[in-house]
């Protein structure tokens, strides 16, 4: 039993907790965590307690677009501390007006709806699939596609469009509604279309990333992309890019989509947005601009220190001409991993990706993945596991030529010592 006290040497009256066991432990058993806490960042560098620096790899998965505490990011916030941090949506918000204009400008989008995280924005995008396909047929079962190995969030809608039952074991029952096809063949998804034909249903909207992460840095390939616009088109249905890993210049491109030829009707942004802080974002085109007063909303959503941060990013991005850089080190990191797959052909199988999204695609019953993130922990190297055998590798943006070259360093001196 926990229960509220005057905690010790306070002042004002101010409480603690006091529970069973001083050691016990307050966060929710939710992450197999290492055991370590940093102290400190700058640009491509964590510190921990004990002075120990690690090369940032993950960038708090794909998120830390300008690295750790930017000079330019910390004043920008700083200023906008003193002026504004929150204010409701029942009033107009010039920055969130500002970022709205940025996004559109530079996208095919016509207007966007901000939220918190990649999750609610994906939320955001069942929703608009949902009341679009009410708006066609509410006669109708309505449909939502989705890929396997597919990642999308940990919301239950989210989890629902979520094509890997390992996280939604436990969660039964899902949303209904949603079908499943096999990334990259475009035969796997007429045949659902045929099928819905057969049943009297309707499909409102596919979700697909432009390139996979979570389940294993798979790039679309431009000819399916291809084929499924003309197939959304010729079917009145709803075609939305999950871009919260692949946009924001993650692959070289401000959006994931521009790799592939074609422009989705919606696509939903979080992570690298934010440069490390909370911010959604569902952008929509004329055709998938549906939504009313009171159909949607978010009370933190576009606050004015969220979407100041993301300005800030979308802003240094091009002052910094961060888009030539994520492909110079993309290439780099690219040229350094088919090296390793040449040398360690027993243990890596080879590589894909796209910018700094890159992926070590490791040979089946080599080494487990566990493994291969704790030896590059030890040795002062953050990366992250994606699919079942991937290493990921998405570092900040601002990665130097020099930094890259430690990674590749790092990487490499962690393989041979599997050998």
């Amino acid at each position: 039993m926990v229960k509220l006290v005057d905690a010790p040497h306070s002042k004002c009256g101010t409480l603690g907790y006091v529970g069973s066991s001083p050691t016990a432990p307050t966060l929710m058993n939710t992450y197999n965590r290492f055991d370590i806490s940093f102290r400190k960042g700058k640009g491509c560098w964590l510190w921990d307690k004990n002075g120990k620096k690690y090369l940032d790899a993950v960038a708090g998965i794909a998120t830390c677009s300008l690295g750790h505490s930017d000079r330019v990011l910390r004043k920008k916030l700083s200023a906008q501390l003193k002026k504004i941090q929150h204010i409701s949506n029942l009033y107009n918000i010039e920055e969130q007006e500002l970022l709205s204009r940025l996004l559109t400008n530079s996208s095919c989008a016509e207007s966007v709806f901000f939220c918190n995280s990649g999750a609610e924005a994906i939320e955001s995008a069942i929703k608009l699939i949902k009341k679009y396909g009410n708006n066609k047929d509410k006669s109708k079962e309505s449909l939502i596609l989705a890929a396997e190995s597919s990642f999308h969030g940990r919301t239950i809608g989210a989890l629902s469009a979520t094509g890997q039952p390992k996280y939604q074991k436990g969660f039964e029952p899902l949303l209904s509604g949603f079908r499943f096809f096999k990334y990259n063949k475009i035969d796997s998804i007429k045949k659902i279309f045929n099928e819905s034909v057969q049943n009297q249903q309707i499909i409102s909207g596919i979700i697909i990333e432009p390139i996979q992460g979570e389940g294993g840095v798979i790039p679309g390939e431009k000819e399916f992309f291809r084929e499924l616009r003309e197939l959304c088109d010729m079917n009145d249905t709803l075609l939305i890019l999950d871009e919260v890993q692949s946009g924001v210049g993650r692959t070289g491109k401000m959006w994931g989509y521009e790799n592939l030829d074609i422009e989705p009707d919606a696509f939903t942004l979080a992570k690298g947005l934010g440069g490390g802080h909370p911010i959604g974002a569902l952008l929509v085109n004329k055709k998938a601009n549906i939504f009313k007063p009171g159909d949607h909303a978010s009370t933190f959503g576009g606050n004015p220190f969220a979407c100041r941060a993301a300005i800030t990013v979308l802003e240094e991005i091009k002052r910094r001409n961060l888009l030539q850089n994520v492909m110079l080190r993309g290439n780099q990191i690219e040229e350094g991993l088919i090296k390793m797959a040449s040398d360690f052909p027993h243990i890596i199988k080879g590589r894909r990706g796209m910018g700094l999204l890159q992926g070590i695609v490791l040979q089946e019953n080599s080494i487990d993945l566990k493994s291969v993130t704790s030896k590059a922990f030890e040795n002062g190297l953050l990366v992250v596991a994606a699919g079942s055998n991937v290493i990921r590798i998405v570092p900040p943006l601002t990665i130097s030529k020099n930094e890259t070259k430690q990674l590749l360093k790092k990487l490499y001196s962690i393989f041979k010592d599997f050998c």
